[in-house]
């Protein structure tokens, strides 16, 4: 019995390891920026600004660390909408309001440089498979578009 055991065990330790899959939804996008992750949070919110969203929410996992005396490369996830889209959001649907704000995720790789990773604004709000919505999230794909194309220009 022993030796079916470590059998076993043996052959579940050769079993191949899967890789983290970087990209689990349709529609994700990944860009590597080429910047130093610190100068491209720095482009990335002003292009934000610029294209007339807000942003209504920072997570900085670094700094949540930084606090427990941790040190991780950078990481933040900053959250962005705008009102005028959320009205309209929530008139096509109020379940789809756990799909704001949208995502833009920061991650700052060996080399220092930037890595963004998001989801297409369509691809989040076509899920729903209502016409409003479908409309709202190709206007905000092209938004985020202008967004990424200015911050990583």
């Amino acid at each position: 019995m022993r030796f079916v055991l470590l059998g076993c065990l043996i052959a579940m330790l050769a079993l191949p390891v899967r890789a983290e899959s970087p990209t689990p939804y349709s529609g994700t996008k990944v860009i590597e920026t080429g910047q130093p992750f610190g100068a491209f949070i720095k482009k990335l919110t002003t292009a934000i600004g610029a294209n007339k969203m807000g942003i209504v929410g920072n997570a900085c996992a670094t700094c949540g660390a930084k606090k427990i005396g941790v040190t991780i490369p950078g990481n933040r996830v900053i959250m962005i909408f705008n009102p005028h889209f959320a009205v309209r959001m929530l008139k096509a649907s109020e379940a789809s309001g756990i799909e704001a704000p949208l995502r833009l995720y920061v991650t700052e790789q060996p080399n220092g440089k930037a890595r963004l990773t998001y989801r297409l604004p369509s691809h989040v709000f076509g899920a729903y498979k209502d016409p409003a919505l479908d409309k709202m999230g190709k206007e905000l794909d092209a938004i985020v578009a202008r967004i990424v194309s200015q911050a990583t220009g």
